[in-house]
């Protein structure tokens, strides 16, 4: 992949579907844009795309595979891959309701008749489980026959949990890899991984070394046309310094907490500190689709500092994803923050140059989410009309409000920064940081006999950019 900025978008955010998409890029963000993660396209029960039927079909409310071909002349693009489940609509699932044991497809899925001893789990076993729900992961289901048993469910009822230790899962996993790299695939990434593995008497979460050579196997037939893997977990940082450890590219997950920090303190000491020891091979965000993770920053950040961040996002609009693991031990804890990273900082232009700025220079390939490329607002609107919180940042843009958003001078200057980010060769080398007060952040990046240096004032959030040729110099 090549080392310029990323867009990550919905197939119908960003113009109502994948022509749109294209026109818009071509239009307003030709230079700013170099690949495209485009979140799942595929025909999906749920979970906008995340519970897909098949991934040998574009939903056709988006387009077709030529309208992604098209895409793909431009643009590397990233496509995800939800190994972890597939859809209760889908083929395989259905086929098992209606035959039952009868059906090609009954060892796909993760029963717990077959999987627990006496065919459930004690409240100790769910309790140690790392889990999305406050109740066993599971969905009772009632197949055709008459018959009821308890599935595996992880996330939402319309995804049904994978099995790993079926060859006729295997077989279903690789032929659908193989058509993902034969219809347009740069990158896959691979989504909700660590939930994959399941194992008794274990958190059934980033299970030891069966997730190594479930990744190892993923990546083996990714490897048959050279297309790199990027594993996706929100968990302790020590994680993703494993996982780079194993070869793979990483997330870097604790940046965007650690900015906002960062900025609401005007002290970059924390951020210094992970600069010290972060992957070098990453793919760093400040804002996703699934919004701002706070479990990345476990001991990177004190509970105080991390609470203070929670605490001003609330003042700021966000909403709260809790966590009911284990790990939350005697009370929920908040997993994630949705809000989008403009309102995170109180709609303050200065501020979020900045944290895109430090984003550009960190170490790692920038990924820019579509409302963060147009420093979208919340939309509370969309959120109370479809009563689901997370949509607080999925605005689903029109070309017009696009080409609209494009005249704000926010968004004019940032597209500056991402020109200099993709046509400056200093981002090809390492990012060096200076040892300065922590109320000022210095950043340097040298390749090839360019440099270019982000100087920042953390308190009045003033920064500017020098470079070896000045042609890509900028001050705020």
């Amino acid at each position: 992949m090549k080392n310029k900025i990323m867009l990550i978008t919905y197939a119908d955010s960003f113009g109502k579907n994948l022509k749109e998409l294209k026109k818009v890029l071509d239009e307003h963000f030709s230079r700013e844009i170099g690949s495209i993660h485009i979140l799942p396209f595929f025909p999906s029960s749920g979970d906008r795309g995340f519970a897909p039927l098949t991934y040998e079909k574009v939903d056709p409310a988006f387009g077709d595979w030529e309208d992604v071909r098209a895409l793909a002349e431009d643009h590397e693009l990233m496509f995800d891959f939800m190994i972890n489940h597939l859809s209760r609509q889908s083929e395989q699932f259905q086929d098992f309701i209606r035959r039952h044991d009868e059906s090609p497809y009954k060892d796909m899925f993760i029963r717990f008749q077959d999987f627990w001893p006496g065919g459930a789990p004690t409240q100790e076993q769910v309790d140690l489980l790392n889990k999305r729900k406050n109740c066993a992961p599971c969905e009772r289901i009632v197949f055709a026959d008459g018959t009821q048993e308890d599935i595996w469910c992880t996330f939402s009822e319309e995804q049904m949990d994978l099995n790993m230790e079926s060859p006729v899962t295997w077989e279903f996993v690789e032929r659908s890899l193989r058509w993902l790299m034969d219809h347009g695939a740069s990158m896959v990434r691979l989504d909700a991984f660590a939930f994959a593995t399941k194992k008794l008497g274990t958190s059934c979460f980033f299970v030891e070394p069966e997730m190594w050579q479930c990744m190892k196997r993923v990546a083996d037939v990714l490897a048959e046309r050279d297309v790199p893997m990027l594993p996706e977990i929100h968990d302790h940082y020590k994680i993703q310094l494993k996982i780079a450890e194993k070869g793979y590219p990483v997330y870097d997950f604790a940046l965007p907490v650690l900015v906002l920090h960062t900025l609401y303190t005007g002290n970059c000491r924390r951020l210094k500190d992970w600069f010290s020891i972060c992957p070098k091979d990453q793919y760093t965000t400040l804002d996703t689709h699934d919004g701002i993770g706070t479990v990345d920053v476990e001991d990177l950040l004190t509970e105080e500092e991390l609470q203070n961040v929670i605490d001003r996002t609330e003042g700021y609009g966000a909403n709260f994803k809790m966590d009911y693991s284990a790990k939350a031990k005697d009370k929920p804890v908040v997993y994630q923050i949705n809000c989008t990273y403009y309102s995170a900082l109180g709609e303050d232009d200065d501020a979020y140059l900045l944290a895109r700025a430090i984003q550009f220079f960190a170490p790692g390939v920038p990924q820019v989410y579509y409302m963060g490329l147009l420093a979208g607002e919340n939309d509370y609107e969309l959120m109370r009309r479809t009563d689901f919180p997370r949509n607080i940042s999925r605005h689903n843009y029109t070309v017009e409000e696009i080409e609209e958003a494009a005249k704000k001078p926010v968004v004019q200057k940032l597209c500056r920064l991402m020109r200099i980010r993709n046509e400056y060769p200093a981002f090809d080398g390492e990012a060096q940081v200076s040892d300065l007060p922590d109320d000022v952040l210095e950043i340097v990046r040298e390749s090839n006999g360019c440099r270019a240096v982000l100087h920042a004032d953390l308190k009045t959030k003033a920064f500017r950019i020098v470079c070896a040729d000045s042609a890509f110099d900028y001050e705020s």
